[in-house]
């Protein structure tokens, strides 16, 4: 399926781009219940920002990954990878059957991503934090070498912006005026682990209202705002993010962790979770996907 990379915005089926994300979902859902293990909540908030991005916004060559004037883009928040795998197969990347080797020994898709084993993948991430440094540095290098055709993307986590290395990122990309640097940050106000609060699970937020949007502007990026789950505006936002002023650009996308299933919205104990079998049955139908009759606890022929 493609619905366009890099095409005018007036032209793109924003039906199409949401089918992709519900796809993401399902394929999410399909690979962590197949290995038994991976993260959850992350990958389903940032369903359709990547949809966007890779069908969309990115000027990629699936048949040509190591393609030299393609954009970057990199995962900072690694944990997420199905997520990031599930868009690059249906992009055409590799096989869609391949999800199922998720987390699995020798498999290309680890649970973090590994730029050494799979093509198409800009950065090996997962470590906190070191993303968008590596990001920043790809942008710096581009604009050195005289390609300021590429841009490149990077899409991190809110708690990750706990990390002191993405404020030295942060801080060092304007001195450089690096306007092909195109942060995304994955607001879903969740995170692993934290202290008993207010927040939407019941738990103190990663940050306050507000806060990501006046540190970015005070280290002198222009931001943008977005529902990070509504796929018009985030075409929108990310065309008038490549619209260089001078200023790198992040990109603070509202979503909800768990997104897209019900009972998985919201709640910080789905961050990484092996999914029951009454639970992968429920989550699939609430995707649009329900179950053959005869399946067993792996989505397969009941044996």
């Amino acid at each position: 399926m493609n619905v366009g990379a890099a095409s005018p915005a007036a032209t793109v089926d924003l039906d199409a781009l949401r089918e992709v994300a519900r796809r993401i979902r399902v394929e999410v859902i399909r690979a962590v219940n197949h290995a038994r293990a991976g993260h959850i909540g992350g990958p389903l908030s940032e369903a359709e920002i990547l949809a966007v991005l890779y069908f969309h916004a990115l000027r990629v060559r699936p048949d040509d990954p190591d393609w030299p004037d393609r954009d970057r883009f990199i995962l900072s928040k690694g944990h997420s990878s199905i997520g990031l795998y599930a868009a690059m197969a249906l992009r055409g990347y590799f096989p869609v059957e391949e999800l199922l080797t998720f987390d699995a020994a020798h498999s290309r898709l680890q649970g973090h991503p590994d730029m050494t084993r799979l093509p198409g993948l800009d950065m090996s991430t997962g470590s906190l934090g070191m993303g968008i440094s590596a990001a920043m540095g790809i942008a710096l290098g581009a604009r050195l070498t005289g390609r300021d055709e590429i841009r490149s993307f990077v899409l991190l986590g809110d708690g990750e912006c706990q990390e002191g290395e993405v404020w030295e990122a942060a801080m060092a990309a304007p001195r450089y005026r690096l306007d092909n640097l195109i942060a995304i940050v994955d607001h879903n106000r969740i995170q692993q682990y934290g202290w008993p609060g207010d927040g939407p699970d019941g738990r103190i937020p990663p940050q306050e209202p507000g806060e990501l949007v006046a540190k970015w502007r005070a280290f002198g990026w222009r931001v943008l705002e977005v529902d990070g789950h509504d796929v018009g505006a985030l075409v929108r936002v990310l065309d008038e993010a490549v619209e260089g002023d001078g200023r790198p650009v992040v990109v603070i996308a509202n979503t909800i962790k768990g997104k897209g299933v019900s009972f998985m919205e919201g709640h910080w104990f789905w961050h990484t979770r092996a999914i029951k079998p009454e639970e992968y049955a429920a989550a699939m139908a609430e995707l649009g996907e329900p179950l053959p009759a005869a399946t067993d606890a792996d989505g397969g022929p009941a044996r």
